[in-house]
């Protein structure tokens, strides 16, 4: 994996983490940098899904990889928004 590859997962795992916060509904209590490791980790495994799906090449915008980085990315938002909210609650 070369420079720009990085540049690339950490630009769109910013984009599919903010994606992944704007679908889920009410306010999540993540910051900015746990939103860009939780898009980095969802594209990652969404492209690791697609990829067993057999979808993970297409001709033009690989619409459906996208789709599932999202899915898996909404999913980890929601796990990681709920331990933040619990681990915050447990000190008051």
């Amino acid at each position: 994996m070369g420079f720009w590859d990085v540049i690339g997962l950490i630009i769109a795992g910013f984009i599919i983490g903010m994606l992944a916060r704007l679908f889920l509904p009410g306010k999540q209590s993540i910051g900015m940098l746990a939103t860009i490791g939780v898009g980095i980790v969802g594209t990652l495994a969404g492209y690791g899904i697609a990829a067993g799906l057999g979808v993970e090449e297409t001709r033009g915008v690989d619409w459906l990889r996208w789709i599932i980085s999202i899915a898996v990315s909404v999913v980890l938002v929601s796990l990681v928004a709920g331990f933040m909210r619990k681990r915050g609650s447990s000190h008051v």
